[in-house]
Parts: C-alpha cells; sequence; structure tokens
C-alpha cells in the first residue's frame, strides 16, 4: 500500500514528465542596405556566416525562370549544396550557361523545365547567361552558411532563426561583376533583435 506522502511524490512526477520545457528563443537580423549616396539597395545576396563552429545546412531547392527573354530572378542567394531548377517560360529556347569557377555547367537550347536541378556545392559566385539572347543575365551567390537571402525594393532583408553569438555578415553585389567576385564581410554580432545598418559602395 502507498501512503499519502508517496502518492503526492508520484503525481509531482507525473506532472513534471507532462510540462513542456521552455523552447529556445530565436534571434533576427534586419539588415537596411544603402549605397554610397544613402539610396536603398536592392539584390544585395547576404549571409550570416557564424565565427565558431560549422552550421548544418538545409537541404533546399530553388528556382530561377525564363520569362520574357529575362531571368528571375535576377539575384539569387542559396546555402551550399542546394539546387536550382531553371524552367523555360517562353516560346523560344534558351540555352542557360556558367563558367564561374563556383559552378560551370550548361543547360543546351530547351523548352520546359530540363529533368535534373542543378546543385550549387561550392561557395561563391556564379554569373549566368544565355548563349541565345546575350543581354540575359542573372547571379546566383553560395553561402556556407544556412541563413541567407536578398534585400528587397526598400533594401531590406530579414534573416530569422539564428542563434545568439558572433558572426560575420557576408554579402556581394552585382555592381561588383567583373571584378574578382570575392564577396565582403563584416562583423555583426546577434543578440535577440538586431538590426544592422551596410553601406555597399561602387567597389568590396
Amino acid at each position: 500500500m502507498i501512503d499519502l506522502a508517496a502518492r503526492r511524490g508520484m503525481i509531482l512526477a507525473a506532472i513534471g514528465c507532462i510540462v513542456p520545457a521552455p523552447a529556445a528563443l530565436a534571434d533576427s537580423l534586419t539588415v537596411r542596405v544603402v549605397d554610397e549616396h544613402g539610396a536603398a539597395l536592392q539584390d544585395v545576396a547576404m549571409a550570416l556566416k557564424p565565427l565558431v563552429g560549422v552550421p548544418a545546412m538545409r537541404v533546399a531547392e530553388f528556382e530561377i525562370v525564363q520569362r520574357d527573354k529575362r531571368f528571375i530572378p535576377l539575384m539569387t542567394a542559396v546555402p551550399t549544396g542546394a539546387s536550382i531548377r531553371f524552367p523555360n517560360h517562353d516560346t523560344v529556347r534558351h540555352h542557360v550557361y556558367s563558367f564561374s569557377p563556383a559552378k560551370t555547367f550548361e543547360l543546351k537550347l530547351y523548352l520546359g523545365t530540363p529533368a535534373a536541378p542543378v546543385v550549387f556545392d561550392k561557395p561563391g559566385v556564379v554569373v549566368m547567361g544565355c548563349n541565345i539572347h546575350d543581354h540575359m543575365v542573372a547571379y546566383v551567390v553560395v553561402f556556407d552558411s544556412p541563413w541567407v537571402g536578398v534585400s528587397d525594393e526598400a533594401g531590406e532583408l530579414r534573416l530569422q532563426g539564428v542563434p545568439a553569438g558572433d558572426y560575420r555578415l557576408e554579402y556581394w553585389h552585382p555592381r561588383w561583376v567583373g571584378a574578382d567576385n570575392s564577396v565582403a564581410g563584416t562583423p555583426v554580432r546577434i543578440d535577440g533583435d538586431a538590426r544592422f545598418a551596410l553601406v555597399v559602395g561602387a567597389q568590396p
């Protein structure tokens, strides 16, 4: 027979088993990007890279559409290992290619969507074009980080679910194409919901 004190202890233990532990709070970083004249700058690819440790990459698939003889979007930021599909929504064939060291590939003349996506397995800047339509261009920046994105028309990007700590904010913009295509960076501290102002000049 179980006495009253023992029974009370069993009830409290059972209650302790079903009470969930408080969830870890997710921090975020909102970046506001301007050019050297103070104007909002769109299409800046950015990522947060921890100064200590290697973050786990997320399995992700992206899409760059060909429509009206343009690549949409112009700029895409992806984590290392991400795959990208290139559906052609035009009525003419396109020949998508890149000779960039970070990713060299060709999707020869085609309509519709190629069966297999292109996997971007090396960090760096990838400049893409169409071998048929010289004015078509797009950019993919591959980062060793799961926290990636591109600034919008207001020059802003919010990266969510970032653990508190010290990071390097890496970034690149198409105005730098033609140089060595190296990614720039600056230190950032994440603690709660942080905000950061970034000025991107004509050269990194």
